[in-house]
This record gives structure tokens, C-alpha cells and sequence, in this order.
């Protein structure tokens, strides 16, 4: 009998570790997938750019250059905005930054 009560309280005991230790390894990687997908200015390491800017240049006709102009912007500014095209809004140094004739200097 007290074996019995023994067993039904160490299985308790597990059913409540292994609880606890879900919930901690999910906050973590909540936490992890937050920062890794998070944008705006400063958001990325300088080796990330050109996957980034790979990212946001692929659906251009005017890849060579998107590519130049985008890495460019994206060493300065350690941003690339999210999706293909606009969105620069998020990310204001690569969407202020102007050529001399006043255009936008980052794809």
C-alpha cells in the first residue's frame, strides 16, 4: 500500500517537471522566433544582409542592381524591410536614404 502511494506521488511528481519544462522550452523558443523574424532598423547582423536582400530581390527584373543597392543600404542601415517590394516603412534609414536627385537610393 505505501509502495503503491509512493509510485502514484513520484508519477505526480514527473507528470508536473515535465509540464514545467514544456512550458519553459516553449517561452524560449517563442522568444527566439520573435527576435529572429523581427524587423526595423538595427535588426540584423551585417552577415545576414545578402540572404536578406537575396529575399527581397528575387522577384525583380532588376536583380544585379537591386542586389548592389540593397546590400549597400543594408550595411549602413542593418535593415532590409520584409516581403519583395515596399514596406520601407519599417526600416527608416534604408527608406530615407535618396540618391542625389532626391529618388530612393534602397530597393
Amino acid at each position: 500500500m505505501a509502495m503503491a502511494k509512493f509510485v502514484g506521488v513520484m508519477l505526480l511528481v514527473l507528470l508536473a517537471i515535465s509540464v514545467l519544462h514544456g512550458t519553459v522550452v516553449s517561452a524560449r523558443e517563442a522568444e527566439y522566433h520573435l527576435d529572429s523574424n523581427r524587423s526595423g532598423p538595427g535588426s540584423l547582423k551585417s552577415y545576414q544582409g545578402p540572404s536578406q536582400c537575396t529575399r527581397r530581390c528575387s522577384k525583380t527584373q532588376y536583380h544585379k542592381p537591386c542586389m548592389f543597392f540593397c546590400q549597400k543600404c543594408c550595411n549602413k542601415c542593418l535593415c532590409v524591410p520584409p516581403g519583395f517590394y515596399g514596406n520601407k516603412g519599417v526600416c527608416p534609414c534604408y527608406n530615407n536614404w535618396k540618391t542625389k536627385r532626391g529618388g530612393p537610393k534602397c530597393p
